[in-house]
């Protein structure tokens, strides 16, 4: 089974085939993704990149845009006060798919 590792958004994943990955939120209008590999697993052979493996792409599909993340709880406590504020955060994701590795 081969694996690869991608840049998408900054950050680097370890992806395979036929797999699904929640990614920052991309432009919206984006349907496929044509990503460099940085490292390339296939069995037991592994190739590294300097910076990228050259001849190797790694081709992805956006699922589901907007997905919604876990709601983070923010509390702002002054002691002696009697001062709080308590703010929300939810951040929002792209599902991508991963198609094949070539």
């Amino acid at each position: 089974m081969k694996k690869a590792v991608v840049v998408v958004g900054g950050k680097q994943y370890l992806v395979g085939e036929k797999e699904t990955l929640q990614v920052d939120l991309l432009p919206t209008g984006t349907k496929e993704l044509k990503l460099d590999a940085l490292l390339v697993i296939d069995g037991d052979k592994t190739t590294v990149g300097t910076p990228t493996v050259k001849g190797v792409e790694v081709k992805a599909k956006v699922v589901e845009e907007k997905v919604s993340g876990k709601k983070i709880r923010v509390i702002h406590y002054k002691p002696k006060k009697r001062e709080h504020t308590e703010t929300g955060h939810r951040q929002k994701y792209s599902l991508i798919e991963i198609i094949s590795i070539k």
